[in-house]
């Protein structure tokens, strides 16, 4: 069974980057809501406690219960999860004086403390925190203190429990990767064996003994998740997993024919589905970028149970589930607010009443992408920009219409083409072209023209939660602009999507 480490989450926003570090290590890290710890078992070797956005003087503070850890297991708190620690054995947490947020010089105490073994004397770290531990518990001991703050980290005495009040976690810690290595390889003894090869290996057991040489099918879109599903889906039941892939007419120019034949290459049996008339029929009219996206899933889910029905026997529906979909709907806080409803077949199950299984369940997109190299995908498939679900339907500001779908495609090529041609396209995390409702004043030859304009965005991102605009040359945007309007009839101007999400989205519906 695989080795382990659980990260309480208190609603930091650095909780996923915990888990993404330790993974980095081949360590397996898993994040539970700090009220829903799982029954510890053998496989668990540490537990790390989040920050949090609250105070530990706050009334509606989470308070986790850590009777069934503290002194069995190795425990780490990292800002709000040191400070917890703390305040809950009689220390005293106060306000800061001086808030600290930012970069510190951090200064090791305790020099053969395991957490630090190897970490330089003074080595920076990212402190993010209003308030401070003012006085420990009498069996802790200080490990280490900034200019700022005397207690930035401590140990306590006869159990194998640290805090430590900044984040090690992220980049601007300088040997925060080294500080979280001491902690799961040297003091729980984690081997480091999780690897995208041992991944599948125990992925394709799972899916065997779950599935029972039952029939599967999976819903494919063109995208890494559910191409990396299908695939690993294919190894491990063969002839018994059916693929279907339906064309939306939402798709970019030819992507419906290139991404079938790539399907093929890969062995994989897939039904097509070309529905693009029902879809174009159902949104005729309709502007609100919402009601958009409910069409389109009900529209998809109605076209893929209706092919679906057409397979005799089958018992499961695979669906491509990464780990952050997970841990969203299980946040501490609830599902976050709706921004925008995400396009997936997760409708299915209820009305077609069949067993879901959810291969990458456990995976982040870049691990999605590690295991999809080791499945032998080539990298022009691994290496894709997302797509959104709802399609071109989402770049067409206002009612979709098969002239706007086209002039959007050949708008959309000339980008991308570009993008890759010089070099582009694997540096920026997403790119697209938006049609405006906006039609401008130009001039072409002696001829006056009012046309369409269209906005290119493009952004580079880790995972798509914060997103900043790319910094493209302006010759190349130029290039691009020009090209667009010289070759794509009924667009006469371009412009360039400088905004950051946040406060922007990534998209623009």
């Amino acid at each position: 069974m695989q080795e382990k480490i659980i990260i309480l989450d208190f609603g930091s926003q650095y909780t996923q980057l915990i888990a993404r570090r330790i993974r980095e290590l081949n360590v397996y890290a898993e994040i539970f809501p700090y009220n829903r710890f799982p029954e510890p078992d053998r496989n668990v070797k540490g537990v790390i406690l989040s920050g949090s956005p609250f105070s530990v003087r706050d009334e509606n503070a989470p308070f986790p219960n850590l009777e069934g850890i503290r002194g069995k297991l190795p425990l780490l708190g990292i800002c709000y999860g040191a400070q917890y620690l703390a305040h809950c054995c009689g220390g005293v947490v106060l306000p800061s004086e001086k808030r600290e947020y930012g970069r510190a010089m951090f200064y090791v105490k305790e020099i053969e403390d395991p957490l630090f073994r190897g970490i330089s004397y003074g080595t920076q770290v990212w402190m993010s925190h209003g308030d401070t531990i003012t006085r420990l518990p009498a069996d802790y001991i200080i490990t280490g203190s900034t200019a700022d703050i005397d207690i930035a980290s401590f140990r306590v005495s006869g159990e194998p429990t640290w805090g430590i009040q900044f984040h090690p976690e992220v980049y601007h810690t300088s040997e925060g990767k080294k500080i979280l290595e001491n902690f799961v390889k040297e003091i729980c003894g984690c081997s480091g064996d999780w690897t995208p090869e041992s991944f599948i290996e125990s992925a394709i057991k799972e899916i065997r003994d779950k599935t029972k040489g039952e029939k599967i099918i999976l819903g494919l879109s063109g995208g890494v998740d559910s191409t990396v599903a299908a695939v690993l889906l294919n190894r491990a039941a063969g002839s018994n997993l059916d693929c279907i892939f339906v064309n939306n007419g939402l798709l970019r120019k030819n992507e419906f024919e290139n991404v079938l034949e790539s399907y093929k290459k890969l062995g994989l049996r897939v039904r097509s589905v070309d529905a693009s008339d029902i879809f174009l029929k159902e949104l005729e009219g309709i502007s609100e970028p919402e009601q958009k996206r409910k069409i389109i899933g009900r529209v998809f889910i109605e076209v893929f149970e209706s092919e679906a029905a057409k397979i005799k026997n089958v018992k499961w529906l695979a669906q491509g589930t990464i780990y952050p979909d997970v841990i969203e709907s299980a946040s501490v806080n609830g599902p976050s607010a709706t921004i925008k409803s995400h396009h997936n077949v997760g409708g299915l199950p209820e009305k077609m009443k069949l067993k879901v299984i959810e291969p990458l369940r456990l995976l982040f997109k870049d691990e999605v992408r590690r295991v999809g190299k080791a499945l032998g995908i080539p990298d022009e498939i691994l290496n894709r920009h997302p797509f959104p679900g709802p399609g071109l339907a989402i770049r067409i500001i206002g009612p979709v219409t098969k002239e706007k779908l086209r002039i959007l495609r050949e708008a959309d090529e000339i980008f991308i083409e570009g993008l890759k041609k010089h070099g582009l396209y694997d540096k920026v995390w997403q790119a697209a072209v938006i049609l405006l409702p906006v039609q401008s004043v130009g001039v072409m030859g002696d001829e006056r023209t009012y046309e369409n304009a269209v906005v290119l965005r493009a952004v580079d991102s880790t995972d798509g939660m914060t997103a900043d605009f790319s910094r493209l040359q302006y010759d190349f945007l130029g290039n691009v602009a020009s090209e667009i309007i010289n070759k794509v009839k009924g667009i006469n101007r371009v412009v360039y999507d400088i905004s950051s999400k946040p406060p922007s989205t990534i998209e623009w519906e």
